[in-house]
């Protein structure tokens, strides 16, 4: 049986391509990161507004035990 190799591919890319590949993977990464700092900042505020709910519901607990004694 014979082997099969495979041919490597070469891709000769004139270097302006390049750059302006490289060019556009950076605005691309620029992109997806805004829109990660917006969703974390969405869940910050998320979380923020959850843990004053529980503060208040502990408060109003506690509260309502003491009056009680």
């Amino acid at each position: 049986m014979p082997k099969i190799m495979k041919k490597k591919v070469i891709r000769n890319y004139p270097s302006s391509t390049a750059h302006q590949r490289i060019d556009d993977h950076e605005k691309l990464c620029r992109i997806m990161q805004e829109q990660t700092n917006k969703k974390i900042e969405r869940l910050e505020k998320i979380v923020m507004s959850s843990t004053a709910m529980l503060i208040i519901g502990m408060a109003t607990i506690i509260y309502n035990l003491i009056i009680k004694i």
